[in-house]
């Protein structure tokens, strides 16, 4: 799993979101799930908006307006992303924009989907 914490407000969310629901088209399915978590107060409705507006299509809806998730996470800021193993661990974290769909970070997720760790030139922590 990839969980981004991200915000409507946020200028590097705008140019990543459309990155990550092309990764979500490429490798989603019964091995692998997108969560783009937003921190929206405003809701359901603000996501939907800027969905159609950047053009995201493969990705839920995921809302946190009361912060609580990152919170728990020690998420510092948006947008910060976590890679997920099977078994639940975060095996790597991204704070800031990324390219989700470029061939280096498709390699980690694959590696990862795969069973294989993450080196560690793959983690920003």
């Amino acid at each position: 799993m990839v969980l981004n914490v991200w915000a409507t407000w946020c200028v590097p969310c705008r140019k990543e979101m459309p990155t990550l629901d092309r990764l979500q088209a490429r490798l989603g399915g019964k091995n692998f799930l997108v969560v783009a978590l937003s921190l929206d107060r405003k809701g359901v409705e603000a996501v939907r908006g800027f969905y159609q507006e950047v053009g995201v299509e493969n990705l839920a809806i995921y809302v946190d307006p009361s912060g609580q998730g990152s919170h728990a996470l020690a998420i510092p800021g948006v947008p910060t992303t976590l890679l997920i193993d099977q078994e639940g661990r975060e095996v790597a974290r991204k704070m800031g924009e990324a390219e989700w769909d470029g061939p280096e970070m498709v390699s980690l997720v694959e590696r990862t989907m795969h069973g294989q760790p993450a080196r560690k030139a793959d983690t920003n922590r």
